[in-house]
């Protein structure tokens, strides 16, 4: 470290820095002249009380906990569809149960047409660039049958842009009302452009990726009522319910999607039975359908249709693949069997990889499923238990996306980051698949909280074979992500963590959702409540707002509640703000101008987000010593003198050694002594060298 800052300040020369002169034994530092300096910082600013968004209601404690009165409303799903590979059409039926929990009757319903973002003329094409160059006709509505009390009634809704409103003959009454939705529908769907849902052509056949592929309900809380936001290329704001649904494609076809298989004997062969029976006690991958069975497949000819059959319970969405040329492989998790609904569900709890041949590889796709299983069973230790019965990781044409029970990543990924994009997509089943949050308005809530606990799983997995996480979600530049969030920090085009998701512009969606949302949490874990605190916090965060809808202030209540700590100050500078740390080591001088009675340390704080800092001295002998200078600090003032005890001249001192926080400016951290006066060390009785930078 000695070497290192000597190195540094040497490196300085003398362009553009002044030099302090030394009187009573005060030591030497070299600062910027005309650096930029930002306004003072306002401690009755910093440490005001803090308004959250979402007041405190019966429905929202002030604990962070959901409120005595809260309530979710519930939809509950059966979906047949197929698929036609010669048009590329998918048609659907559904019947929907919805249930209304809320206090509220309810004079219409509101349903969620997402294809429709590919419509000519979709709102997405003119707020999203992206969706402006092709385009489909979008979702076309066959028919909407309300059944209420038994009698069904054929509805002409009022169809949106992506969004569709059911008009009731009669409110539907409040506090368990229910009634039934009978839809049918078909669309196109869309080639390799669509993203997220798309048909691409592999080697040996078509793959499709298939989500937002039903009419889903919006959902009706206790923030705004109906959250009627458009599909602008975002995310997703679902209910919970239990999803039964069918897809029916050619014979030869592999179909896997969220939850369990519940038809394997009419689907699977002997073989392939057999094997998913092997892998449900085997720790590694076991081979389902091999590179030799998708050959055998495509060249045979296969005449007719199967349906595939499945079921997952307490999920907000089900998305499925179906190709002819996908190997299968699968391993167990180790993970408690399901209970409640879940146990009719007649295959073990299985990791699973899906892919096609030329994507396998020994640094490739041939690992999937190690990092699928990984994964699972990390988070599920670490923050709440997996809910559902298998995951799926399915190498596509690479949306990097996920639904509850299945992802959707690159078939051309490898190495690391395959093991990044899987974890990270995976991870989601967390934020926002179990902890439903709303991702249509606060994408930190999914993306940031799902990078923070991915960037812990890279340090977990294999002893650290792909730590630390660093890529394009987190600490891209360095992998040091104290260093890599500054530029972000100083941007003034930059927006705050809390700016609506439709409203941040692509160029920060990266960095700011995703890195500086999960550095956030980072920062909280590791330099501000700690480890013990905070885990212990978050994880009740998870567990009381599970498949429940948590607003941001929810969750800020939450973790100043159960932390301990009042935290307005960081939820101030850090998310509705992008206020950074900047502190300065002044100067360092002797008590009474003598070693042996200790070193005065002056310490100025220059930022609006004081973070605690840590300051670690050397003494000439090598021997150190750290001090935690803490939030408290600069209540009251920007200027503090540390007496650090000590009986010797000191070597050097520097704040934040280990740039463990994002502090703006650097070059004003350190003191390294070398000065040219000669200084008698009375404790020691000797004589030290003491030269200038």
């Amino acid at each position: 470290m000695f070497r290192f800052l000597r190195d540094y300040l040497a490196s300085c020369g003398g362009i553009g820095y002044q030099r302090l002169s030394l009187s009573s034994g005060l030591l030497a530092v070299a600062l910027p002249i005309g650096a930029a300096h930002a306004a003072e910082p306002d401690a009755r600013e910093i440490f005001a009380p803090l308004a959250y968004p979402q007041p405190v209601n019966v429905y929202h404690s002030s604990s962070g906990a959901p409120g005595p009165q809260s309530w979710k409303n519930r939809a509950d799903y059966n979906i047949h569809v197929q698929i036609d590979p010669a048009t590329h059409v998918l048609s659907g039926s559904e019947t929907l149960t919805y249930t209304n929990n809320s206090p509220d009757a309810l004079s219409s319903l509101w349903v969620q047409l997402d294809q429709n973002l590919y419509a000519l003329g979709a709102r997405a094409s003119f707020a999203t660039p992206r969706w402006l160059r092709q385009h489909t006709d979008g979702v076309v509505i066959d028919t909407v049958v309300v059944q209420d009390n038994g009698q069904e009634t054929p509805v002409s809704p009022l169809v949106s842009d992506t969004r569709m409103q059911v008009p009731l003959a009669r409110d539907l009454t409040a506090n368990g009302g229910k009634l039934i939705l009978k839809i049918s529908w078909h669309y196109p769907i869309p080639a390799e452009w669509g993203g997220r849902t798309a048909y691409s052509q592999d080697r040996d056949g078509e793959v499709y990726e298939i989500a937002q592929f039903y009419p889903r309900m919006a959902v009706y809380d206790d923030v705004r009522g109906w959250d009627t936001a458009p599909y602008l290329g975002q995310e997703f704001y679902l209910e919970y319910g239990d999803i039964d649904y069918s897809v029916t494609v050619p014979k030869g076809f592999l179909v896997v999607g969220s939850g369990a298989l519940t038809n394997p004997e009419d689907v699977l062969t002997a073989q392939e039975r057999s094997r998913l029976a092997d892998a449900a006690k085997s720790e590694t991958r076991v081979l389902i359908r091999t590179e030799a069975d998708v050959k055998a497949l495509v060249e045979q000819v296969q005449q007719g249709t199967q349906t595939w059959r499945f079921h997952m319970s307490n999920t907000r969405d089900v998305a499925f693949v179906a190709s002819p040329a996908l190997l299968w492989d699968a391993a167990k998790l180790d993970l408690p069997p399901l209970e409640g609904a879940d146990t009719k569900n007649s295959l073990p709890r299985l990791a699973m990889s899906v892919y096609p041949a030329e994507a396998a590889g020994e640094k490739k796709w041939d690992r999937s499923t190690d990092y699928v299983k990984h994964a699972i069973e990390y988070f599920s230790g670490k923050w709440y238990p997996y809910p559902w019965p298998n995951a799926v990781n399915v190498g596509g044409h690479g949306a990097a996306m996920e639904y509850p029970g299945i992802v959707f990543d690159g078939k051309e990924d490898a190495g690391a980051q395959l093991f990044w994009v899987t974890t990270h997509e995976l991870g989601h089943g967390w934020f926002p698949m179990i902890v439903g949050s709303n991702e249509r308005r606060h994408a930190f809530m999914d993306e940031g909280f799902n990078t923070f606990i991915d960037m812990y799983a890279s340090e977990h997995f294999n002893h650290g074979e792909f730590a630390p996480k660093h890529d394009v979600e987190f600490a891209p530049q360095t992998g040091q992500p104290a260093d890599d969030i500054v530029p972000v920090l100083k941007d003034e085009g930059a927006p705050a963590l809390m700016t609506a998701a439709d409203l941040v512009p692509e160029k920060y969606r990266h960095p700011v959702t995703y890195f500086k949302g999960a550095y956030g949490l980072q920062l909280l874990r590791e330099e501000i409540l700690g480890p013990q605190r905070f885990d212990r916090a978050f994880r009740r965060y998870i567990a009381l707002w599970a498949f429940r809808h948590p607003t941001p202030s929810d969750f800020f209540r939450m973790m100043e509640s159960e932390g301990g700590e009042d935290l307005s100050w960081f939820w101030r500078g850090w998310y509705f703000k992008n206020w950074g740390p900047d502190y300065a080591l002044r100067s360092v001088s002797y008590v009474n101008g003598n070693p042996s009675q200790g070193a005065l340390v002056h310490v100025k704080n220059k930022g609006w987000l004081p973070l605690p800092v840590v300051l670690a001295v050397t003494w000439m002998d090598g021997s150190s010593a750290r001090v935690l200078i803490p939030t408290e600090t600069w209540y009251q003032k920007n200027d503090v003198t540390l007496q650090i005890p000590g009986k010797q001249a000191i070597r050097s001192a520097v704040l934040d050694p280990d740039h463990k926080i994002p502090d703006l400016d650097r070059g004003d951290n350190a003191f390294v002594v070398k000065t040219d006066v000669f200084h008698k060390d009375t404790a020691s009785n000797t004589t030290t060298r003491i030269t200038s930078p």
